[in-house]
């Protein structure tokens, strides 16, 4: 079918005198004029079946069509505007395959309400598809007219609004299909490569930070309208498009469009539903990483980005807390300076605030799924605050000793993580560790008899990592309290005790060589810049040998 009869087909008049059909030769023909009329009959237009044929048209218009005709401002086309009907265009296509609105503030709509969607998308994909592909074949075209705008801007200009189209519908939500998935990720791809980009995150930032070609501010400004507080939740879609974008920009690019990307994100997290408080604290951590320290300060952001997080901690949904734990740390590290640092006296801060907190609602939690989540935490906050993990030693105990004694499951997910947070806890609070030993002893002796002695279905493997990192832990707390463990130990009586704990003991009698080098001056100097109490106390106390005696500490 050549342009005659395309023209024909979709009952496209010239404007000549009778009304008569445009043909090619006509000198008054101008792609402005076709593609003008092409949209508002496609849009007037309410058979879905004529839709789909005059879809077919256009493709093949685009496909056919001479190039320079179809993309100059020159010639037939002087003194038109072809980037405007072509961007016009974009949109009724694009508005064709949109998701229909939701009226309520749910945002939810039944999966019926999607069921044509996919295969509209399939269809206008194509469409799309051919003209960015056309667009890329004339990207060297010569106009005429030294005033004549490149081909390569025109494609600039239409890649914002096919790229927020690909995303839409490349995800895998209700609205998509495995044909609507697969078409919307060949234009996203046509789309990178007619930009001579390689990825999706140099099509959005450009290839290094002096390039100014990338079409992130073009889709963020595009997504804006649709991001208000009051509409955000009407179209499903809208919230997918932001967070998938913007994961794809990381530093240093991100900081450039702060103040477009917060907002959003915080609007999300504050939600009612659990999937969008979800999402937009996924966004928000992801910003948080990405965005140097002193602009999040900056203007008082990180401080009310503290708050919106720190209330989830009082929810009790277990995706919400899995989400926010991480972040909250994230966040801390811009707040606050690193527990690690001695350069002066450390005193209280929010990170006490949280750990206090998270240990208040992890020692008073039953439900499973919650006790997992705390427990895969833990390590994260003993490693993250270090040796300032002594100021919470009681409460951090009672929470250790609680998850240890308790059944997990099969897979023991709780209690292998609860043995990784005391292992780092030991290592890096192992001077207060005398006046515990006592307990944790306790627990862990009884924690090996009980997975020696388990009749439960947990997998052999998931026996043995337990067994090895309790035996890890009493080596560890024999090596912070000089030996005082190995004499304990030798109390245990051997005639009432599994073979496998027999074997465990023995182990860690035989270690005699220190697992971590701080030397006594280090230690004192992290106690005392710290306000944590006198190391040397600790120290010699410990090396009088005397273990009838313990000192008292405060903790």
């Amino acid at each position: 079918m050549d342009l005659p009869d395309i023209l024909q087909s979709l009952r496209i008049c010239g404007g000549t005198e009778g009304g008569s059909p445009i043909s090619w030769d006509c000198p008054s023909l101008s792609v402005v004029k076709v593609l003008s009329q092409i949209k508002d009959l496609f849009q007037a237009e309410a058979s879905p079946r004529t839709k789909e044929d005059i879809l077919k048209s256009i493709q093949h218009l685009l496909a056919t069509g001479d190039s320079h005709w179809l993309f100059s401002d020159c010639c037939n086309n002087e003194g038109t505007s072809v980037r405007r009907v072509y961007l016009d265009l974009t949109s009724a296509l694009t508005q064709y395959a949109a998701l229909p609105p939701c009226e309520t503030d749910s945002g939810e709509l039944p999966t019926s309400s999607y069921a044509l969607i996919p295969q509209k998308a399939v269809k206008v994909s194509a469409v799309l598809l051919s003209l960015i592909k056309r667009l890329e074949d004339s990207k060297d075209l010569v106009s005429c007219s030294r005033a004549a705008t490149p081909v390569k801007s025109l494609a600039l200009r239409l890649m914002p609004s096919l790229f927020v189209f690909a995303v839409i519908h490349s995800q895998d939500e209700p609205w998509t299909s495995t044909q609507s998935k697969q078409a919307a990720g060949e234009l996203l791809s046509a789309t990178i490569q007619a930009a001579g980009c390689t990825s999706a995150a140099e099509l959005l930032c450009g290839k290094s930070r002096d390039d100014d070609s990338g079409i992130l501010g073009s889709v963020l400004e595009m997504l804006k309208p649709e991001l208000k507080k009051d509409i955000w939740m009407r179209n499903q879609a809208t919230k997918h498009i932001f967070s998938w974008t913007l994961t794809q920009v990381s530093r240093p690019w991100l900081s450039e469009f702060l103040d477009h990307v917060f907002p959003p994100s915080l609007l999300f997290s504050d939600d009612y539903r659990t999937e969008n408080e979800v999402l937009g604290v996924h966004c928000l951590r992801h910003i948080i990483l990405n965005v140097p320290a002193a602009d999040l300060r900056q203007y008082n952001r990180a401080e009310v980005l503290y708050h919106a997080l720190f209330k989830h901690l009082y929810k009790s949904d277990p995706q919400l807390i899995e989400a926010v734990l991480p972040c909250l740390l994230d966040l801390l590290s811009v707040l606050e300076k690193p527990p690690s640092n001695i350069d002066a006296p450390r005193k209280s801060n929010r990170y006490d605030e949280v750990l206090r907190l998270f240990l208040t609602h992890m020692e008073m939690e039953h439900k499973i799924s919650l006790r997992r989540v705390y427990a895969r935490n833990l390590p994260l906050f003993t490693s993250r605050l270090g040796i300032v993990t002594v100021r919470h030693l009681k409460r951090l105990e009672r929470v250790i000793v609680g998850y240890l004694e308790v059944y997990d499951g099969p897979e023991e997910e709780a209690r292998l993580c609860v043995l990784e947070a005391l292992e780092r806890t030991i290592q890096h609070a192992w001077p207060r560790m005398k006046s515990r030993i006592n307990v944790l002893l306790k627990t862990l002796l009884r924690l090996l008899y009980d997975v020696a002695t388990d009749l439960s279905p947990t997998p052999p493997a998931v026996r043995e990592e337990l067994m090895k990192r309790a035996t890890r832990c009493l080596i560890l707390l024999d090596h912070s309290c000089q030996g005082t463990l190995k004499v304990l130990l030798k109390e245990v009586d051997s005639s009432c005790t599994h073979i496998r704990v027999l074997e465990c003991i023995e182990q860690v009698q035989q270690q005699d060589t220190p697992l971590w080098g701080n030397s006594p001056p280090v230690a004192q100097g992290l106690y005392q810049k710290h306000g944590l109490g006198n190391y040397r106390y600790h120290h010699t106390e410990t090396q009088k040998q005397k273990p009838s005696h313990t000192p008292k500490t405060a903790s």
